[in-house]
């Protein structure tokens, strides 16, 4: 926890907003599973109080599982989904630039001020060779 006061503040703050938002999540996936609810189970059913009971449940584990969580300063950038490309795959290095070097809106000159790097696997078929096969002509000499 921070100790100077104005720091409090803005973390108090922070903690506000993000309750405000989850609450309103909250309140919007109800007013959706309500509906959900009634268009398969119809106006009145016992397996729906069923799902309601569960719902209720898993809120109250979610809240106070949110409840001992600490807020993080720094987010993290998620991980990759796929493992990388292997390093035995040749690369081809393609540089997109715009066609103009003017800004569209205001006519600038453009300047780089970062680089995004993908890789993406594309299958590129072997180069052609014709295979020349000699076929003698045989023929009977009678």
């Amino acid at each position: 926890m921070p100790e100077d006061p104005e720091e409090l503040r803005s973390f108090t703050t922070r903690l506000l907003a993000e309750v405000k938002a989850q609450a309103i999540l909250i309140e919007k996936l109800r007013h959706q599973l309500a509906g959900h609810r009634t268009h398969r189970f119809g106006a009145s059913s016992e397996t729906a109080e069923q799902l309601q009971l569960a719902l209720e449940t898993s809120e109250i584990a979610a809240a106070a599982m949110t409840a001992r969580m600490k807020l993080p300063d720094v987010e993290e950038k998620d991980k990759p989904k796929r493992r990388p490309i292997p390093d035995h795959i040749p690369r081809m290095e393609v540089e997109l630039t715009p066609s103009t070097d003017a800004c569209a809106d205001c006519g600038g000159r453009l300047r780089r001020i970062g680089e995004d790097v993908t890789e993406e696997l594309e299958y590129v078929p072997g180069p052609l060779a014709i295979v020349l096969g000699p076929m003698a002509d045989n023929g009977s000499t009678s």
